[in-house]
């Protein structure tokens, strides 16, 4: 394999192109390349979920990853959750007004995995709240206005469909 490799995603809706070293994670990537700093690296073990980010709809682990794997992939980052008018998503609002925000570092990772947990499961209960978050981790420890921010993304997200 070269040293580098030129790849081709389409991040957030826009088409993005590079030519990257083979082994830069994809997490270097959007942050250093695209200037996505939302997805945070903490443990850059794939343990705290902090680079969670969702690939073809799918969360995945930005600091596991090289860029050069996600070539011909739909991402989407935390940047990419509001609406094109900055409307905040149903599970960025929920955040906001439960307490789920705590210090604000992993707040991106805990923000994806929510939403692709609500997108697979839309009316989860608490236990299955918390068994897809359970690879997220906040050192704030503010897991319960967590818990209480994705319950009230699901209740909203369920209105909003029965309208």
């Amino acid at each position: 394999m070269s040293d580098v490799v030129e790849i081709r995603l389409r991040i957030n809706g826009r088409e993005r192109r590079g030519r990257v070293p083979a082994r830069l994670t994809l997490a270097d990537f959007l942050r250093e390349h695209c200037g996505l700093t939302g997805t945070h690296l903490g443990c850059e073990h794939g343990v705290c979920g902090s680079c969670t980010i969702l690939m073809d709809g799918a969360a995945v682990r930005a600091c596991l990853m090289f860029a050069a794997q996600a070539d011909g992939a739909e991402l989407t980052t935390v940047e990419g959750i509001a609406a094109p008018d900055g409307t905040l998503s149903p599970v960025q609002a929920a955040f906001r007004d439960h307490h789920g925000l705590q210090c604000g570092f992993c707040t991106p990772g805990f923000v994806v995995t929510a939403t692709a947990l609500l997108k697979d499961n839309p009316d989860p209960t608490d236990d299955e709240i918390r068994e897809g978050l359970s690879g997220n981790l906040c050192r704030c420890t503010g897991y319960q206005g967590i818990l209480k921010a994705v319950r009230a993304a699901a209740d909203e997200i369920s209105a909003e469909e029965a309208r």
